[in-house]
């Protein structure tokens, strides 16, 4: 008979110490006072292997994927995926500056959310200097939604700013006119915005135009974009 040791010190003082509600037999270590069941059908995920996830749902990769790679079951990964969302802020985190001679740059990108009936924009203001996204919306195509995340970019920054963006109409009458620049793709104004917007498709597999590994729910949408935005400003910073 194999000796059994604890699971978290490999100490070999362990008792058994009743059993669990499936019936299996639990153990408790008298070194640390772990409690434990041999092959259990939940295994504990460490912090180091959820560091690990977290990076990967960076990349390009479908839940079922990362599930396979990892070793983790699509249930736990989808809940983990739950629960990260509950605590992503969509108020980005800008070093302190003085904005001076500011150029910001907008556009707004389509995405859905369940099927492709239930549209949600992808509104972005990005500092055409620096990269620095400094505020990000997600929600109808309408003026609302502009005057969102117009108010979401920082008073300091919106006070300094000549704003680039495409002929949209919702931004009239939110950007005030004598900092709005309504320009065409020819002129390289947004050149900056629409490469970033190429890079969220390229890493954001929910935002791929034909793929399968779409949100379901909006919170999941919400938390996966502004989890790479907020990812994308700390690697600025590096």
């Amino acid at each position: 008979m194999s000796l059994i040791t604890c699971p978290d010190c490999q100490s070999s003082e362990v008792v058994k110490y009743g059993k669990i509600h499936s019936g299996k037999q639990r153990y408790r270590c008298h070194s640390c006072h772990r409690q434990f069941v041999l092959k259990p059908n939940r295994i504990k995920v460490s912090s180091q292997v959820k560091a690990f996830i977290d990076k990967l749902l960076l990349e390009r990769l479908s839940l079922a994927a990362i599930a396979r790679v990892i070793g983790v079951s699509l249930t736990w990964l989808q809940k983990y995926v739950n629960r990260k969302a509950l605590f992503t802020s969509e108020i980005m985190d800008i070093p302190p500056t003085k904005p001076t001679n500011l150029t910001l740059q907008c556009d707004e990108m389509w995405s859905f959310v369940g099927s492709k009936a239930n549209q949600k924009w992808v509104w972005l203001a990005i500092d055409a200097d620096t990269g620095y996204v400094l505020a990000g919306y997600i929600g109808d195509r309408t003026r609302n939604s502009a005057l969102c995340l117009w108010n979401r970019i920082p008073v300091s920054h919106r006070k300094h700013a000549q704003v680039y963006t495409d002929f949209w109409d919702a931004y009239q009458g939110v950007i005030p006119k004598n900092q709005h620049h309504p320009v065409g793709k020819e002129t390289g104004k947004t050149n900056r915005i629409e490469r970033f917007n190429n890079t969220l498709r390229q890493r954001i597999g929910r935002l791929v135009r034909k793929a399968l590994s779409f949100s379901k729910k909006t919170e999941n949408h919400i938390s996966a974009i502004f989890g790479f935005l907020h990812h994308h400003n700390e690697s600025l910073l590096v």
